[in-house]
């Protein structure tokens, strides 16, 4: 493969307790019922503009629910400094991808504001090429938008191209743009299908 599209939440980072703990707090600062830890981690993956609704904010008015977006932002910024880490060997593994003169990109349900922030945080940002977020595309994963976005707009021949993620909605989003697919196991991607079987049992 010549290039490689990276998921960054659950697949680079782990972020899980920042989105927790931001999760919850701008539910409190709305008087919404908080979202159990379980909750905010299956939805990860999505964007919050989609998974706020599913967990309790689905009645707001577009006015409320755009500050409960913003609530959720500033209390992201907050806690990501002491709860983003980077996986094991994520970093060995940019580097020699980088060093074999291979294209990586980040693509992810994050604004790509806070994307650039976490990357420089994590000192990763100078490997990749270019950075797509939710604010880049009209429809969310598992829609195609976003890696159709990146082949267009960088000229990537899709048979060279494989989308890389924890999350089912990244393996969707990739098989419906049309190129090769690889699921990490570190991720949110167990606790997605441990929650989707007790829902079926």
């Amino acid at each position: 493969m010549k290039n490689y599209i990276f998921d960054f939440d659950g697949t680079l980072a782990n972020s899980g307790k920042a989105a927790i703990l931001a999760t919850q707090a701008a539910f409190k600062d709305f008087a919404l019922s908080l979202p159990a830890d379980e909750d905010v981690r299956y939805y990860m993956g999505v964007p919050i503009e989609v998974s706020f609704k599913k967990m309790g904010a689905g009645e707001f008015t577009e006015e409320q629910f755009t500050a409960l977006i913003s609530s959720f932002r500033m209390h992201y910024k907050a806690f990501e400094t002491d709860n983003l880490i980077m996986f094991p060997k994520i970093e060995y593994v940019l580097q020699k991808l980088f060093s074999t003169n291979k294209k990586l990109f980040i693509l992810s349900s994050k604004h790509s504001a806070a994307l650039n922030r976490n990357l420089k945080q994590l000192n990763i940002l100078q490997y990749f090429q270019a950075v797509c977020g939710s604010d880049q595309v009209k429809s969310y994963k598992p829609a195609p938008d976003g890696v159709l976005h990146i082949l267009e707009r960088y000229n990537l021949q899709k048979n060279e191209t494989i989308m890389i993620g924890d999350a089912i909605y990244d393996l969707q989003m990739g098989r419906a743009a049309g190129v090769s697919t690889c699921g990490v196991t570190w991720g949110h991607m167990l606790a997605h299908y441990s929650k989707k079987s007790s829902l079926a049992s």
